[in-house]
């Protein structure tokens, strides 16, 4: 295969995308050549002589441009997960200052709470010993 047969097989990247809007321009009117229904890389492909691999690597404008016609765009679907990221990370945030403040109550609580363990041991102590008496408090307790 001599140098202008090879040629003759390429076309011009002006025209190629060209050729790439039409077919996807007949897809969507439903009057394309091969019979195809969907608006897909694939069906672009066929639908305009090419092979899908093209499309992605020399025309990734064109794959965007098909994805959102599908509903799928790669910069939407990422837009969307990033904003669910930092809805869940506002969230995190949120608990974790929750979780903070509950420590805080529960150190507190058991605090209280070793107190008014103390106090009760003491009481029933009092109450073992038949040789203590109470003494009525001139203020009282809180």
């Amino acid at each position: 295969m001599n140098s202008n047969e090879k040629a003759a097989n390429y076309k011009p990247a002006k025209d190629r995308v060209k050729d790439l809007k039409l077919a996807i321009y007949r897809l969507q009117k439903g009057r394309a050549h091969t019979k195809e229904t969907k608006v897909t890389i694939a069906a672009v492909a066929r639908e305009a002589g090419v092979s899908t691999a093209l499309i992605h690597n020399h025309y990734p404008a064109i794959a965007e441009a098909i994805r959102e016609i599908q509903g799928r765009s790669s910069r939407a679907i990422r837009d969307v997960k990033h904003q669910d990221l930092i809805a869940e990370r506002r969230k995190s945030a949120g608990y974790r200052q929750e979780i903070e403040a509950l420590r805080a109550k529960l150190a507190s609580i058991a605090s209280i709470n070793e107190v008014l363990l103390d106090e009760n041991q003491t009481l029933r102590d009092k109450l073992k010993e038949r040789k203590v008496v109470q003494m009525p408090l001139s203020h009282p307790r809180r």
